[in-house]
């Protein structure tokens, strides 16, 4: 039988968990509708719970990663929201190489 590795990985700080698929996935439906509310009910997730998520990654990160707007204003990604999102997924595709290149061959 040929074996295949497969893992989730996610990036913490001193501080806890910052970026991990789930958060990475809010940044980027917060990015497609420009509200956390709608990101928040499009994964299914309550809305205090995604905006604890992204209070949780602004604060752990010396810049925010999402600019919220009371009153309705909406939510964005900042810049350095956008970078997070490059960076993650370019991680997690370096990472899915070397799970790839690391099983190729393991049999049991």
């Amino acid at each position: 039988m040929e074996l295949k590795m497969n893992g989730r990985f996610w990036i913490e700080t001193d501080k806890g968990p910052f970026l991990g698929f789930g958060r990475v996935e809010l940044l980027e439906k917060i990015d497609e509708f420009g509200s956390l509310s709608k990101a928040a009910s499009a994964m299914n997730m309550s809305f205090k719970h995604a905006d604890h998520l992204v209070d949780s990654m602004n604060s752990k990160n010396s810049m925010p990663l999402v600019e919220k707007h009371a009153g309705g204003g909406g939510t964005f990604l900042t810049e350095e929201g956008k970078k997070a999102i490059i960076l993650f997924r370019q991680l997690e595709k370096d990472v899915s190489e070397f799970m790839e290149k690391a099983s190729s061959g393991l049999v049991f």
